[in-house]
């Protein structure tokens, strides 16, 4: 529970009380997911956001020749899950997986809402939340439309630093939006990005 906490206090750029803790922690369940197992699979209901304690996952969809769609990848000090799904309990178009075994703090929307109510950090730390999500996914819009792929995978190394060694290549160039061979002539092209993501 540090690392939450951890995360909490370093978001929000306060101290949360030990009380307050104590109402989160309440609320929260920890859960094992080993590799390659699923949290959530297309068609059910995402019934919790996961924190990451510990380990690495990956959103997707599957289009109609069964092709992975990477939309998210999350790590440790991330969360993940449908959010649509989870607050409007609709079935998920998406599946989330494990890349590695992995560490999770798992919390329903009640219980999160709850939280909101009750504890003024939680809000303070939702709003810089979806703050900061949306400010991605714009970016994230505008590098699809307007960035080659060559800058795409320097600005996603730039950003997350690591994440070459822990998601595989196929993973990577589902997410960048581009096929694997382009990303693997890219790399071959620009040795000292991918030098760079190997640091």
């Amino acid at each position: 529970m540090q690392a939450l906490r951890n995360y909490i206090d370093h978001l929000t750029r306060s101290t949360i009380s030990d009380a307050d803790f104590a109402l989160i922690t309440a609320e929260l369940l920890p859960y094992k997911l080993y590799k390659k197992q699923y949290l959530l699979q297309a068609g059910e209901v995402c019934r919790y956001q996961a924190f990451v304690v510990e380990g690495a996952l990956r959103l997707y969809t599957l289009d109609a020749r069964g092709n992975k769609q990477v939309h998210v990848l999350g790590v440790e000090n991330m969360w993940i899950g449908d959010r649509q799904s989870w607050s409007q309990l609709m079935p998920s178009r998406y599946y989330i997986d494990a890349v590695e075994d992995s560490q999770l703090l798992l919390i329903n929307c009640p219980q999160a809402q709850e939280l909101v109510r009750r504890v003024p950090l939680v809000a303070e730390l939702v709003r810089i939340q979806d703050e900061r999500n949306a400010i991605a996914a714009q970016q994230r819009l505008h590098d699809a439309i307007a960035c080659t792929a060559e800058e795409r995978y320097a600005a996603f190394v730039a950003q997350y630093p690591g994440y070459v060694q822990r998601f595989s290549q196929l993973m990577i160039a589902s997410y960048l939006g581009i096929s694997p061979e382009t990303l693997s002539r890219i790399r071959t092209k620009l040795p000292h990005i991918h030098s760079r993501a190997g640091s």
